[in-house]
This record gives structure tokens, C-alpha cells and sequence, in this order.
């Protein structure tokens, strides 16, 4: 097997320089890091990452934690994350926690193990408390927040788009406007439902609890949640709603065509989050889009930034804005076509993954 001696031959460097470019390419010259690595990728090299790793007692291995890997969005995130990684010489350790604290501190519990030189946690409800028994190490919370005063925090305007989104369907001239909103224990729902009900408060439209239902950011919870506020009495139902999350928002979609409404004719429809199923539904989807790619990169690149910085280190707080994209799920309400009764579809609900 070819040795790193062999690889600073070849590359004719000292064999401290190759060893750094292949273990923190950030500190050599881009020139000699391309010598290095072709050297090695000709020779074959791979270093014994766990062996240096016990030597130095630290690893170039970052955790991540995302809410539901299956979700598109956590997808673009965990996407950013790993892209970030790879530019400076790192290693993403993926976790599911499946929106299940149990779930997370297990996996913070199995990080551990793996002496990750940092942290970044799309919170659940119970991160606040689990980051207690991770004291020293460096975390950085994406999308959500947990309130754990050492995090620095990466996420988007979950307020102003909220209210952006809420506004768009007052001013095309709705009043029954219902929100299928996710846990009130996770800080983005908390945020979009604050958003929402500004944004009724703005126009001097009254706030009715009844057309809010809650979710746990599933496709099914959308999918009950659209139902029970399309089977309202007549004059009482929503003619539109807003929708807390991509996930929330193919169930009410799905709960909508099965009693056979119209989009938008029928009922208005905007979301959170933008995907490419949103685009290319019919209709496609009225969104408040997020930067998820760049949320997922900017939150890796403040992590290793900290990582060569002495502790403690300030926390930062990035807040990116959010983007109202107008497609053909929204549009005037029709009168009061909700009026008349829904017709039920055989259809069965959707099933919680």
C-alpha cells in the first residue's frame, strides 16, 4: 500500500505538507493541494482517517440532525451541508430524527462516540435540554432554533413571509382564510402562525381559532387538518388557506382534489417551502420559497469558521428573507362556491410515513 511518504515524493513536497493538504486542505496553497491529491489519486492513497483521529483526539467529521430527511426541504439542507463539508476537508455524519426528541438524543448520544469536532440540529422540541450533554461542542441550529443560549442560528424570516403569504390572499380579496399550522413547540410553526395572525391584524380581520388546526409537518396531518376545515358548515368554511409546510401542503392538496374543488376556482392555496412538485403540479403552487441549499452551506460555514476560533465563541444569528412566488393555486374567491357541499371521494387518506 503507498504511504504518505510516497505521495510527498511524488508531489515533491515535505511529507508534513502533503499530510496537511490531505487532512486540512484549508491551510495549504490551492496549487500544492491539487499537486498532493493528484499524487495520491495516483497512487491510490487513502489515509487511516481513525488512526489519526485517536491520535489527535478530534476528527474532521461534523454531525448533522435533520427533522425528516424524506421532505425535500431537509433534503436541500442536508444537500448545503455536505456540499460546504466537502470544500473544507470535512465529514457529515446524516441523522433522521423523524421530529422525535428521543429520536435526536440518541443520535447525539451516538455522535459522541465518534469525536465530531461540531454539531449542526434542525432543533425538534427536546434540542434545548439534549445540548446540555453536549457541553463543549460547537453547535450550530439550522432552520430552527431551540433557544440554547451557545447556538449560533441559521434560518430564514419565518415572520415576514408568514405575513407576505397571508397578505397576498387578503388582498386578492379573501376573509375565511384557514392555517394548517405545524407543532407550536417548534419555533418556525411558532413564527408562521405570529405571521398569520399579523397579517389578519393589519387588515383589521378578526382572528378565528376555529379555521387554525395544527400539524406534526406530515402529509397526513394536512390531509385531516384540509378536511375538517372544508367540512365547516356552509358560509363558514375557508376560502383559502395557508399552509405551514411543504409536507402539510400536498395532504390539503390531496383532501381537496378527493372532495373535487377547484384550484383556485374553488379554494386558494399557498404554501411554505418551494419544491419541484410545486412547480409542476396542476396547478402549480402559489409558495413563500426558501433558500435551502444556502441555509444548509451557510450553517456549515459558520460551524468551521467557529471551529478556529478559541471558546467560547459569540453566537451568531443569520436570518435570510423568504420569497412570495405567485403561480395558479391562488386567486379571487369565487363568491361563496365553498358553500355548497363537498362530495366525497372513496379515495383512502394518506398514510403517515
Amino acid at each position: 500500500m503507498p504511504s504518505i511518504q510516497d505521495v510527498a515524493r511524488l508531489a515533491s513536497v515535505s511529507t508534513a505538507t502533503a499530510s496537511r493538504a490531505l487532512s486540512r486542505p484549508d491551510m495549504v496553497a490551492t496549487g500544492t493541494r491539487e499537486r498532493v491529491e493528484a499524487a495520491a489519486q495516483q497512487l491510490g492513497y487513502q489515509p487511516n482517517v481513525l488512526a489519526r483521529s485517536l491520535r489527535q483526539k478530534e476528527t474532521r467529521t461534523i454531525g448533522l440532525i435533520v427533522a425528516d430527511i424524506l421532505n425535500p426541504f431537509h433534503a436541500m439542507l442536508a444537500k448545503g451541508v455536505q456540499d460546504a463539508a466537502d470544500q473544507h476537508g470535512y465529514t457529515v455524519f446524516l441523522f433522521n430524527s423523524d421530529e422525535e426528541p428521543a429520536k435526536e438524543l440518541r443520535a447525539m448520544d451516538t455522535l459522541r462516540g465518534h469525536l465530531p469536532t461540531g454539531l449542526i440540529v434542525a432543533p425538534t422540541s427536546g434540542t434545548r435540554a439534549h445540548l446540555k450533554t453536549l457541553p463543549d461542542l460547537p453547535v450550530v441550529e439550522l432552520d430552527r432554533v431551540s433557544g440554547h443560549a451557545g447556538s449560533t442560528t441559521v434560518t430564514v424570516d419565518n415572520l415576514g413571509g408568514a405575513i407576505t403569504a397571508t397578505r397576498h390572499l387578503i388582498e386578492l380579496g379573501h376573509r375565511r382564510i384557514g392555517m394548517i399550522v405545524g407543532q407550536q413547540d417548534i419555533s418556525t410553526a411558532i413564527d408562521r402562525h405570529a405571521g398569520y395572525r399579523a397579517a389578519l391584524h393589519d387588515a383589521q380581520l378578526p382572528y378565528d381559532p376555529t379555521l387554525v388546526l395544527p400539524g406534526h409537518h406530515r402529509e397526513d396531518d394536512g390531509y385531516r387538518a384540509a378536511r375538517q376545515l372544508l367540512g365547516r358548515p356552509a358560509g363558514t368554511r375557508p376560502t383559502a388557506l395557508f399552509i405551514g409546510n411543504n409536507e402539510m401542503t400536498v395532504g390539503a392538496v390531496l383532501a381537496a382534489r378527493e372532495l373535487e374543488l377547484d384550484i383556485p376556482g374553488d379554494l386558494s392555496i399557498v404554501g411554505f417551502d418551494d419544491s419541484r412538485w410545486a412547480q409542476t403540479m396542476s396547478p402549480p403552487l402559489t409558495v413563500i420559497s426558501q433558500p435551502a441549499y444556502d441555509l444548509g452551506r451557510l450553517a456549515c460555514e459558520h460551524l468551521i469558521n467557529e471551529l478556529g476560533q478559541p471558546r467560547p465563541v459569540t453566537p451568531a444569528r443569520v436570518q435570510l428573507p423568504t420569497e412570495l412566488v405567485v403561480r395558479h393555486s391562488t386567486g379571487p374567491p369565487a363568491g361563496d362556491a365553498l358553500s355548497r357541499a363537498p362530495r366525497p371521494h372513496s379515495v383512502p387518506p394518506p398514510h403517515s410515513r
